[in-house]
């Protein structure tokens, strides 16, 4: 069975730790594969949501919301037009996850839950010293081969 991987490296707002308000954590509009590889929204309402439910390295089950803000495209006055996970800030805490580590989010070919973990900064360092020189990068993200 194939697996298809993303991980985004967080920031400190990603995490909390400026204590600012940030809406979720950023998937940007042009990252094709990583947002086919998330439900499908559509652009034609006004920010369209899915939930998707993911397991954590525990077996726990979190449900996290993904939502593309698009006000922009539908008031006068909008000014939004970006895609976002949310409802993520208290599992980054309880995993003590901190800027420099990574979130990755995986799925089997096939399923409609998705896994999900923290990579500690350490292992994303060695991680990526033995890279393959075809991996893909994204702003933020990159997806993992």
């Amino acid at each position: 069975m194939t697996r298809t991987a993303f991980r985004k490296n967080l920031s400190s707002n990603d995490v909390g730790a400026t204590g600012g308000h940030q809406a979720g954590v950023l998937i940007p509009k042009g990252e094709t594969d990583l947002l086919s590889f998330l439900p499908a929204l559509n652009p034609d309402v006004k920010n369209p949501d899915a939930w998707i439910t993911c397991t954590d390295e525990d077996g726990e089950v979190h449900r996290f919301r993904f939502v593309y803000y698009n006000n922009k495209l539908h008031d006068e006055n909008g000014t939004r037009n970006e895609y976002r996970i949310t409802h993520m800030t208290a599992w980054f805490r309880a995993r003590g996850a901190r800027a420099g580590d990574a979130f990755e989010i995986s799925r089997d070919q096939d399923q409609s839950e998705y896994r999900i973990r923290i990579v500690r900064a350490e292992e994303v360092t060695d991680q990526e010293d033995q890279a393959p020189p075809t991996r893909l990068r994204l702003r933020g993200w990159r997806r993992v081969h």
